[in-house]
């Protein structure tokens, strides 16, 4: 089995009345999602969409999204995901960068795309909630057979340096990162249910959301963009087993007023990841909803997932686990050494997860992988146990007067304080210092602080050097689609 369509084959084949998908009212079994998806292949072969070429998707989590999306897996395609809020400009780079055939948008927002592919010159297609209209095309459900190292997808990194770039996974990446998280992470089955409040355009949502579910025959129950009221009455209504989200999402949860009556007593497991979930904020979450909160780590270029905390083995408070079947890690330093235990250092990685290169970029290929051995940008320590524990993001950290100061570290005090719901520590150039600690920080509904407390709360916490001097409240932080806390775009007041 090469072709990552291959899983909904099977699935269909195996539970074709179990649900697959499910959005609110709308309910599509296996047997459904394999069928519209076959016509969707079909449609793409009449087209004239060969083995290789790039198909676009630019919808929120709606339940065309895993239709279109196996259907072009089925003829062979490689998709190419985007986020629907993307400007018509971003969506013409995305298009001319990739080489894509044609591209898919939602009927209800698709004017981005629309115009994009009329410059770029190839064909939209927008779709309602249930796909496109397929025509007289014959339906194709067997899938195109695709080597292991053949592309799958195109996921474009968030470009925090330059423009972005396609990180290419194969079906093998998929397949086997997806078949590692599910058995030694989530430890599906049938009878779960997963909440897909996560964009299946990123790879958090697409590994461990959708592609996993489909693995095994769960169901994803699906929320196009998350909001914690909501989450919290679809884990009940739908009683949801596994919660997957960034910690964002599980601070709005839980800081939310209907946390205390919401009736979570399905929910078993719950994965973080996308950026270090503070301590607090996972021990508050399982204790109010009685539930385990598993930590990881992935980055798009590992298909996502590297590492994990896992159910039965211990799990220590802020680490990202160990690595995940099929995966190796090592914490090395600027020359590709490995450093020693509890030392910080970047972390390395290779096995099966680790994408096949940038999209058209040989150059930042080998500067990503320059010896087997793809560099991160994360910067972590190993304890003696072989557990990881993210120190920050090297491009992230700040050095005040030589000392290096690490923002999650005062970030985590920070987020001890009870009226603090966000907070984000950046660098801001200074004279004497090179680099001064700022802190954005938005509290939580109905709380009242003001920055010189909150500064005198983290003094009291880190070394003298590492105190936030700046702190400023903010209403919200900004953040990229997932709900990630993007630091790079938060800046102090004028």
């Amino acid at each position: 089995m090469t072709n990552l369509a291959e899983n909904l084959v099977a699935t269909a084949a195996a539970h074709p009345d179990r649900t697959a998908i499910r959005l609110d009212d709308v309910e599509l079994s296996y047997a459904d999602l394999h069928a519209a998806s076959a016509r969707v292949a079909g449609m793409l072969a009449a087209q004239g969409i060969a083995p290789g070429d790039r198909v676009g998707i630019v919808l929120p989590n709606l339940p065309a999204f895993p239709i279109l999306f196996h259907g072009a897996l089925l003829a062979g395609a490689t998709v190419v995901p985007m986020n629907p809020l993307l400007k018509q400009r971003e969506v013409e780079y995305y298009l001319r960068d990739s080489g894509m055939s044609l591209v898919f948008g939602w009927d209800s927002g698709g004017d981005a795309v629309t115009a994009a592919a009329g410059t770029v010159g190839i064909p939209a297609v927008l779709v309602g909630p249930l796909g496109p209209d397929t025509g007289d095309a014959a339906p194709a459900p067997d899938a195109v057979t695709r080597d292991d190292s053949d592309t799958a997808v195109i996921l474009y990194t968030s470009g925090t340096t330059g423009q972005p770039k396609g990180a290419e996974l194969t079906h093998a990446n998929l397949r086997t990162n997806t078949a590692a998280t599910v058995s030694s992470v989530l430890t599906l089955g049938t009878d779960d249910v997963i909440m897909g409040c996560l964009p299946l355009f990123h790879v958090f949502g697409l590994t461990c959301g959708l592609n996993a579910a489909v693995s095994v025959g769960a169901t994803l129950t699906l929320i196009p963009r998350f909001d914690p009221a909501k989450a919290l009455a679809v884990i009940a209504r739908d009683e949801v087993t596994v919660f997957e989200g960034v910690p964002t999402m599980y601070a709005a949860m839980l800081h939310h007023p209907d946390a205390d009556t919401a009736d979570m007593t399905t929910l078993r497991t719950c994965a973080s990841g996308g950026s270090a979930m503070p301590v607090e904020i996972m021990r508050a979450f399982e204790e109010k909803f009685g539930c385990m909160v598993l930590e990881g780590y992935g980055l798009s270029e590992t298909s996502p997932v590297a590492s994990f905390n896992q159910p039965h083995r211990e799990r220590k408070p802020g680490s990202i686990g160990f690595e995940i079947p099929g995966c190796e890690m090592r914490v090395v330093d600027d020359n590709g050494a490995d450093v020693g235990t509890d030392t910080p250092g970047e972390i390395a990685i290779r096995g099966d997860n680790v994408m096949k290169g940038y999209w058209g970029r040989p150059d930042a290929t080998a500067e990503a992988v320059p010896d087997g051995w793809f560099r991160t940008g994360d910067v972590a320590t190993r304890d003696a146990d072989g557990y990881y524990f993210i120190v920050d993001r090297k491009k992230d950290l700040i050095i005040r007067g030589g000392y290096n100061v690490y923002p999650r570290e005062v970030e985590e005090a920070l987020y001890e304080h009870p009226a603090v719901a966000e907070a984000a520590v950046v660098g801001i150039p200074h004279p004497e210092w090179g680099e001064e600690i700022g802190a954005a920080v938005a509290l939580r509904a109905g709380e009242k602080a003001d920055p010189e407390e909150l500064r005198d709360f983290v003094k009291e916490r880190v070394a003298a050097y590492k105190y936030p001097r700046q702190v400023w409240l903010v209403e919200e932080l900004p953040k990229g689609p997932t709900g990630k806390i993007l630091r790079r775009e938060v800046n102090p007041p004028e």
